[in-house]
């Protein structure tokens, strides 16, 4: 998929929620809760680490303001923070972006291990600890 295939190079700027010069912010198409945003480079390329430095600033420059957008409009009680890099970490469109996810108290029955239940047998390091005695 390149550029012209790319449903995030396609982003028309009524669906932009804020943006600066080198990145933007939209809901994602697909939300996992309520708020879901995904930030996005304008410049074209899969990996996070093929970002500029740059590029990397303004990410978490939108992060902090997706973070203050989401708190007073959503009010969530938590956030998760991530990034798919490459098809074996689920990443399905090959243009970086960042989900920033609201959670919500009561919206999992147990959010222990949070971003590490992309592997969900590994996810909750609490089994481990128990099987250890700790």
């Amino acid at each position: 998929m390149g550029e012209r295939d790319c449903p995030f190079c396609q982003i028309g700027e009524e669906q932009i929620l804020f943006k600066n010069d080198l990145c933007f912010a939209i809901f994602d198409k697909y939300p996992v809760s309520r708020g879901h945003i995904l930030i996005i480079p304008f410049r074209h390329f899969a990996s996070y680490f093929d970002a500029t430095r740059e590029e990397k600033l303004a990410i978490l420059e939108l992060i902090d303001r997706a973070k203050e957008f989401l708190d007073r409009e959503f009010k969530p009680d938590g956030y998760n923070i991530g990034v798919n890099v490459g098809k074996a970490a689920g990443q399905t469109i090959m243009h970086l972006h960042i989900h920033v996810i609201p959670r919500y108290a009561g919206d999992t029955e147990d959010p222990t291990g949070g971003v590490r239940n992309v592997i969900p047998e590994r996810g909750n390091y609490r089994r481990f600890l128990q099987k250890e005695g700790n």
